[in-house]
């Protein structure tokens, strides 16, 4: 698969140069860690992720120190926030799949623990088996995922003819939008792609989505609309709208959202902070393969449900992994 092209750098930005050696964890040593994620500090992934760390040995505040200004990052910020990072020279570098792009072009030694939704498709690892270089991560099949996801979405309205996709555009590809629409063509419902680009576009998107007649929406997976930041933009629009929705993290329908279906992210989350134990005990990234979810839940929420006035099809309850009533 073709790598695609990177994002420019800005000008000026230098990366610096990282040559020390990595060693065992070792007693006394002080580890630096980076960090550039949309998630806040005190967001429960990132807790969860701190706490996989102490389960390890690393303690932030005794052996583990994380370079400031990291946490709630936006789009527009992560090339200044990335750079930053790469400039610091910490141990480790932990990052989105966007940000990643720049990490890369800024430094071939940090070793970059990254997490996003198709990291081979985008060019992140040169393959899933050897990512090469000082990139490993998490994959988080989503392409797959949100075909999944229409699928079940419209399990959950069979009569519906016209459903919506909200599309992230700074990151989705036409080509996946293009399969997305064919398969809801095969079941003889149109799909339209209601598009968003920053957190202000959100509301104004699911509105137009109500507009033009669509009866449910499949909110894509991508951080603008899954983040802890703006999740609860699209909770409230939705309901407001009246609309069922399905979601990417099961966590969100356990937060209020009417369904969802994929990986914990909570456990994603502990399962990165595992891949950065390997890394800051000396395992160079190059050696440590790409990981996938294992466990996707299918979550259900009757309580979101009966407040919209839409009662769940009962083959469709038996399914669920969990339900919120």
């Amino acid at each position: 698969m073709k790598r695609r092209d990177f994002l420019g750098l800005m000008g000026g930005v230098a990366a610096a140069a990282w040559t020390r050696p990595l060693f065992a964890q070792q007693a006394g040593r002080n580890y630096r860690l980076g960090v550039v994620t949309p998630s806040g500090r005190d967001n429960p992934p990132i807790a969860a992720f701190f706490d996989e760390l102490r389960r390890a040995g690393f303690i932030e505040g005794q052996n583990l120190t994380v370079v400031a200004g990291g946490f709630n990052t936006s789009f527009d910020r992560n090339a200044e926030v990335a750079a930053a990072a790469v400039k610091a020279a910490p141990d480790a570098i932990i990052s989105d799949a966007n940000p990643a792009r720049i990490i890369k072009q800024l430094t071939r030694t940090i070793p970059t623990i990254i997490m996003g939704e198709d990291i081979l498709a985008d060019g992140l690892v040169d393959s899933l088996a050897r990512p090469g270089a000082n990139v490993t991560g998490i994959s988080i099949m989503s392409p797959e995922l949100d075909g999944k996801r229409q699928d079940l979405l419209l399990d959950a309205v069979p009569r519906a003819r016209h459903i919506a996709a909200l599309v992230d555009t700074n990151t989705m590809r036409p080509t996946r939008l293009q399969q997305y629409k064919d398969a809801a063509r095969s079941r003889g419902v149109e799909l339209s792609l209601i598009e968003a680009k920053t957190p202000q576009d959100i509301e104004a998107a699911i509105e137009r989505a109500k507009t033009i007649g669509a009866e449910a929406l499949n909110v894509l997976a991508t951080p603008l609309f899954g983040s802890y930041q703006n999740r609860g933009i699209v909770f409230r629009q939705v309901a407001a709208m009246r609309m069922p929705a399905i979601y990417q993290w099961p966590e969100m329908a356990e937060d209020g959202g009417f369904m969802a279906y994929g990986p914990s992210f909570i456990d994603l989350y502990r399962q990165r902070a595992r891949m950065v134990v390997k890394v800051l005990r000396g395992t160079q990234p190059a050696d440590i393969p790409v990981e996938q979810p294992t466990r996707f839940d299918f979550v259900v929420n009757l309580k979101a449900a009966k407040a919209i006035g839409r009662d769940i099809p009962a083959g469709l309850v038996l399914r669920a992994d969990r339900l919120i009533e």
